[in-house]
């Protein structure tokens, strides 16, 4: 996938986190909902560290985790992304920080870009008590800082499982470069990852 010189709208530079991780040894997942998960997925695909990023949804029931279904926005999912890392080389809170930076605009409530409904809604998903605690100081610094200008919406949801979404919607960028959306949308916003975090990038994509 080449990816464009333009930069994402809206990205920010988010500042690094003054509570960092604690992570114990060994792979670990996290749940983030941006937006389509096509772009959520392209830009934690690039991040080093990170061994794996599913599509997918978070919020709902099994019987209503289909695209078919979360697309009508009325089945408490979100479309998300499940990503594996390697703590020893990238930490939760530096994952939050490339999120809020060029992933999601997290004062758009039950939208983003072009897609709106509660589906598309930016939320964290914590999935232990380490992550919910760095979520949350991490909130509570950007809402201070602020500088987005504007009040910021993103949740933290908690107790429902993940469901990986259909086939054709994984590594959807990688398949499909020249997709109208993805050059769009998302193709900028890898572009701002390089940009704006080169320590985190590696150009390979990693497939989910």
């Amino acid at each position: 996938m080449q990816v464009s010189p333009a930069l994402a709208e809206g990205s920010v530079p988010a500042p690094a986190a003054v509570i960092k991780a604690n992570e114990t040894p060994g792979l670990k997942t996290a749940v983030f909902a941006g937006g389509c998960f096509w772009g959520v997925e392209a830009v934690f695909s690039h991040v080093k560290g990170v061994t794996s990023a599913v599509s997918g949804f978070d919020g709902g029931n099994a019987s209503t985790a289909t695209y078919e279904r979360v697309s009508d926005g009325d089945t408490g999912h979100a479309e998300a992304v499940k990503v594996t890392y390697d703590p020893k080389i990238v930490r939760y809170d530096e994952l939050l920080r490339v999120f809020f930076a060029v992933v999601t605009d997290p004062t758009e409530l039950n939208r983003q870009g072009p897609d709106s409904g509660t589906q598309y809604r930016n939320a964290l998903f914590p999935q232990s008590p380490e992550q919910n605690r760095v979520a949350a100081a991490y909130l509570a610094q950007i809402k201070v800082l602020n500088p987005w200008h504007r009040p910021i919406v993103t949740r933290v949801e908690f107790g429902r499982p993940f469901y990986a979404a259909e086939g054709y919607h994984q590594d959807f960028a990688a398949h499909n470069p020249d997709h109208p959306y993805i050059t769009r949308w998302d193709l900028p916003k890898v572009a701002a990852l390089k940009r704006m975090f080169p320590q985190h990038w590696k150009a390979d994509f990693t497939r989910g």
